[in-house]
């Protein structure tokens, strides 16, 4: 990063990653500039943005550092929202925070820092890019435990090379220290939780704003009424709570959902383990997205179809316009809408949403 003089739009939430980000490439001799972006507010979710905006502001000014609001809440609602509302009422998965980072932070943002004249954007993410050659490739974050490669899959191969990620390269231990040794007052901010922007919620009571509850029943996997529900569409494969199990006996073991039925509202479930091993499963995967070399059939690669989830061997190939991943120790809760994430080692190739 010694590349003195380019400017960075910075990316701001008010917490101790993006700060520490900020200071970091101002010590390195950028132009920099933090960015505050408001998203959309839901109803009923306690209003956080101007506090985290103030907290970003603060930080700007003792970075002194020049600070700019963009207000993307239309744009948030439209891209992120809508579509987390419109996948669910299919009876997908949807992920919004990859949705977030390809649609706002690496879509609107990135390409309204570009058109101000920044030579980069810089967030706060746990991932690395690297220069191979005159390649640019994505590479997992240092802390396996915060990499957030799994949510950037998205974006593009010739975006790679005007993008910052100050401390992937460091543990959260050590960004909170680095941060009181630059006596950032973010060093002891907790993390923000939850969805992008949207922050903590409760998933069912959010989506009964803008979908029928509807009552249905609950089938194990023979077919027999076991229990009542809300509606399907509030559900995901593998949860285990939310619904009421009517018929049970001194043994059972706790039900996990295994499929949904979402024509009949019936939710169908198991006391098979959540992520019990099968031997294989062959996922197709629609609206690709590789931004390094595009995966070869003859190769082995592991993936991922949660963020933190467990990198799993897997064979991929092209098939017309979709792609075939043969996940060779799957688990039984992989969800239509989900995302797939494919690595090479620690280098992040892309992905594709699950069919």
């Amino acid at each position: 990063m010694e590349q003195a003089k380019q400017t960075v739009y910075v990316g701001m939430s008010g917490g101790v990653d993006s700060s520490l980000s900020a200071a970091i490439l101002k010590e390195a001799g950028y132009n920099v500039i933090g960015v505050f972006i408001r998203a959309w507010e839901a109803p009923g979710v306690p209003c956080t943005w101007k506090d985290d905006r103030r907290d970003a502001m603060r930080v700007a000014a003792q970075l002194s550092i020049p600070f700019k609001t963009l207000d993307l809440s239309k744009e948030y609602k439209e891209e992120v929202v809508d579509y987390l509302i419109s996948e669910y009422k299919a009876g997908r998965t949807p992920n919004p925070d990859v949705m977030c980072n390809k649609e706002i932070k690496f879509g609107k943002f990135f390409q309204w820092a570009r058109s101000e004249g920044a030579d980069f954007v810089a967030t706060g993410h746990y991932a690395q890019i690297k220069k191979d050659d005159e390649d640019f490739k994505m590479i997992m974050g240092y802390d396996q435990n915060k990499d957030q490669t799994y949510f950037l899959w998205t974006l593009k191969k010739e975006q790679l090379g005007h993008i910052l990620f100050p401390i992937g390269h460091l543990e959260k231990q050590d960004v909170r220290l680095e941060a009181e040794k630059r006596n950032l007052f973010t060093a002891t901010k907790k993390d923000s939780q939850g969805v992008c922007f949207l922050g903590k919620l409760d998933m069912a009571e959010f989506l009964q704003n803008y979908l029928e509850v509807k009552k249905g029943v609950v089938v194990n996997e023979n077919g027999e009424e076991i229990g009542v529900h809300d509606g399907v569409y509030f559900y995901t494969l593998g949860q285990r709570h939310g619904f009421s199990i009517t018929q049970k006996t001194d043994h059972d073991s706790p039900y996990y959902i295994v499929g949904k039925d979402v024509e009949k509202n019936i939710l169908i479930v198991s006391t098979a383990k959540e992520e019990g091993d099968l031997e294989s499963e062959v996922i197709k995967l629609i609206d690709c997205n590789w931004n390094s070399d595009l995966p070869n059939s003859n190769k082995k690669y592991s993936c991922r179809y949660r963020y933190r989830g467990e990198l799993l061997p897997c064979l991929i190939k092209k098939n017309s316009d979709t792609w075939l991943v043969e996940i060779t120790e799957a688990k039984n809760d992989i969800a239509s809408g989900q995302s797939l994430v494919i690595y090479d080692g620690d280098i992040c190739l892309g992905g594709g949403v699950i069919q």
